[in-house]
């Protein structure tokens, strides 16, 4: 019986922190009380005992009660203690099931993308890239998706630093298209490459974000150009953004309301 009462404590401790966080302002004991359905000293004693933890504290001047610090504490540990290919990688399965293609998930560092999860998918397709690699930004896919949202000093700081060697004719070289392609990556959250990297190989890739709104990484699907037609593309650029935002909101990501 103790027991039962215990976990019923928890649970209405929990019910009014999630109440409190509903109401920037704060609430009162009664105000509370009236909501959950609980006598105010019940209520009282229960924020009491939050108040004492930190995890709930009481304005001194409206006498009202809101969430505490110890709250942006827990959640910061938290958010240190995510692994991005841990998040991700249920999302990159389903990518692979859905599709049969290559997933990719990278990361930026120094200029370059760097592989860090592959999945073959259950075509055959030959591909340069594998875990750990190092690729250019500016002829693939998930290079685009990330330059995209850096600021334009660090973009142009690396292609000036990196250059824009060509892989294939179909490489971009000249700065200024390069960089109207990547306004066009920002407006419509994908990014292609269309056999810029490897010939015979299109991709769409999508940006993530971590919980700060900062571009962390890219996640892509590749295929062989004579699979990616107008159709399959319009269908796999819908994908991808919706998976971005998927990875990203796992990352702590709240995507702004437009």
């Amino acid at each position: 019986m103790e027991r039962e009462n215990m976990v019923k404590s928890v649970s209405r401790a929990l019910d009014i922190i999630t109440l409190v966080s509903l109401k920037k302002g704060g609430l009162g004991v009664t105000e509370i009380a009236k909501q959950i359905d609980i006598n105010k000293s019940s209520v009282y004693r229960i924020l009491s005992t939050l108040v004492q933890y930190g995890y709930i504290e009481q304005d001194g001047d409206t006498g009202k009660y809101k969430l505490g610090y110890k709250f942006l504490e827990i959640s910061s540990k938290l958010l240190d203690s995510i692994d991005l290919r841990a998040e991700a990688r249920p999302f990159l399965q389903e990518l692979e099931n859905e599709t049969n293609e290559v997933i990719h998930l990278v990361v930026y560092d120094q200029g370059e993308v760097v592989y860090i999860e592959k999945l073959e998918g259950n075509e055959t397709l030959r591909m340069h890239s594998k875990v750990g690699k190092r690729a250019p930004m500016h002829c693939t896919s998930v290079g685009k998706a990330i330059l995209a949202h850096l600021p334009s000093s660090v973009v142009i700081d690396i292609l000036d630093r990196k250059g824009m060697p060509v892989h294939t004719d179909k490489t971009i070289t000249d700065k200024e298209e390069f960089l109207k392609e990547l306004s066009h990556v920002r407006q419509s959250g994908y990014a292609l490459d269309l056999e810029e990297n490897e010939y015979g190989i299109t991709c769409v890739a999508a940006p993530i974000f971590d919980h700060l709104g900062k571009v962390v990484a890219a996640v892509s699907i590749s295929g062989p150009t004579m699979r990616m037609t107008d159709d399959r593309l319009k269908m796999l650029k819908s994908i991808m953004v919706r998976r971005g935002k998927e990875i990203s909101s796992r990352l702590g990501h709240v995507t702004p309301i437009s």
